[in-house]
């Protein structure tokens, strides 16, 4: 079964999640601006969600996990909890 890893920042708004993804383009470490911005638990590891399999996550994030780039910052991924980046870290 395919299995991925990946991190995440969640914030309430698509403009705060636009101007992090410009942040962290221009430079800035992806798990420093998780623990300071994302209102995840998960922002205490730097969005880390660890490894998991598809049907594991919400359907938005099994979208871009599992099918898009692995090592670039996607999104502004849209959920019932907020507006994500997404990174995945592997896939295999």
């Amino acid at each position: 079964m395919t299995q991925a890893s990946a991190r995440h920042i969640l914030v309430s708004s698509e403009e705060q999640c636009l101007a992090l993804k410009e942040e962290i383009q221009n430079g800035r470490d992806f798990a420093e601006v998780a623990k300071e911005h994302s209102s995840c638990p998960s922002s205490r590891q730097g969005g880390d969600l660890g490894s998991f399999g598809p049907g594991q996550m919400v359907p938005e994030f099994d979208k871009v996990v599992f099918n898009d780039e692995v090592g670039q910052v996607h999104g502004p991924v849209k959920t019932q909890f907020g507006y994500h980046l997404l990174e995945v870290t592997s896939r295999t």
